[in-house]
């Protein structure tokens, strides 16, 4: 197989809500809406009476062209869900600060972070996996590990 995306959805703390590789030529786009529809069960019997679930994207992110194809999937799912682009700082936000190339964002460090966990794993470093399930698995087992790391150590 050959090269994979990564996607990840993780909750305030950085682990992982929902996970899902595709080949690496599938948009960002395309990749949120195939693990959205992979789990779209969660969004189903979550109740509405609950507030909206706020997914975070990056500027590479299109939440008109996602909300119209998931609504397609799941009409209802806009009532559950609301989609947030990050803020991305400026050029000359960062020169105020006295900061310049990558400055994380003040919520997007968490999926920054999850990702720099994720690198960590030496079986990750390199994709071997034969299947975009077993890649996915994989993913699943770096943060089993990192989660009975931290049980082990409380």
């Amino acid at each position: 197989m050959g090269s994979i995306k990564r996607h990840l959805a993780v909750d305030i703390l950085g682990f992982p809500f929902f996970t899902h590789c595709t080949q690496a030529n599938i948009s960002d786009d395309q990749g949120l809406i195939e693990m959205l529809t992979i789990h779209i069960d969660f969004f189903k019997f979550k109740p509405v009476e609950l507030p909206k679930t706020t997914i975070l994207l990056d500027n590479g992110y299109h939440p008109d062209f996602l909300e119209a194809e998931l609504v397609k999937i799941y009409p209802q799912i806009m009532s559950k869900i609301q989609f947030q682009l990050s803020p991305k700082p400026s050029q000359q936000e960062k020169a105020q600060k006295g900061k310049s190339g990558f400055v994380p964002v003040k919520a997007r460090w968490v999926i920054e972070r999850s990702n720099a966990w994720m690198e960590r794993c030496k079986s990750l470093v390199k994709n071997f996996e034969r299947t975009l399930e077993n890649a996915t698995t994989k993913i699943h087992l770096c943060f089993v590990r990192l989660m009975l790391k931290r049980l082990a150590t409380s």
